[in-house]
């Protein structure tokens, strides 16, 4: 029998001060089985640092499906806009995705970001409208501490800082640009 997705029911409150964004948007997302922890809550991270509004941004299928990013935006005629990645993925990836979508963003994290920004950067360079930024180890292990099947999370974000807070606790993010122009 196969496992199924966890599901997690999340009220999210965003102020982020940086884009002047401010909203309160509730969400459904599944865990796939073999998704971590810290993998769902940078996914949420990740919506709360580019949603506009309540319509755009979603959640794909994710690790169901490999041809998906962790979250995108299409337009109202179905283009896609935006192309969200969370981890760590390849440089044939996000060439093609960069090929797909207008923008392309990656957030990655975990304990082995400067190995692989060393490894794909100067492959994924000809790729203009791709932007990565790395988050904060600390960060990331404290924001997937908090993760609860029923959540109400509040992010603040400003100057590149996001502050994650719920009744668990709190985590603090640090968000860096990692191809910003010299």
């Amino acid at each position: 029998m196969a496992l199924r997705a966890t599901i997690y029911k999340v009220e999210l409150n965003v102020a982020d001060n940086d884009r002047a964004y401010y909203g309160s948007h509730t969400l459904t997302l599944a865990r796939h089985p073999s998704e971590t922890e810290e993998r769902l809550m940078a996914r949420l991270l990740a919506y709360g640092l580019y949603v506009q509004s309540d319509e755009g941004l979603s959640f794909s299928r994710g690790l169901s499906d490999s041809d998906e990013p962790a979250l995108w935006e299409h337009d109202l005629g179905g283009n896609l806009m935006h192309w969200l990645e969370v981890g760590l993925p390849d440089d044939r990836r996000l060439i093609k995705a960069s090929g797909r979508a207008e923008k392309v963003t990656v957030l990655a994290y975990g304990r082995n970001v400067s190995v692989w920004w060393s490894g794909i950067k100067d492959k994924i360079s000809r790729a203009r409208n791709v932007q990565v930024y790395a988050l904060d180890v600390a960060g990331t292990d404290a924001l997937a501490a908090l993760a609860e099947r029923g959540l109400t999370i509040n992010l603040n974000v400003q100057d590149g800082t996001v502050w994650a807070s719920t009744d668990k606790g709190e985590a603090t993010i640090e968000i860096s640009h990692l191809n910003a122009a010299a």
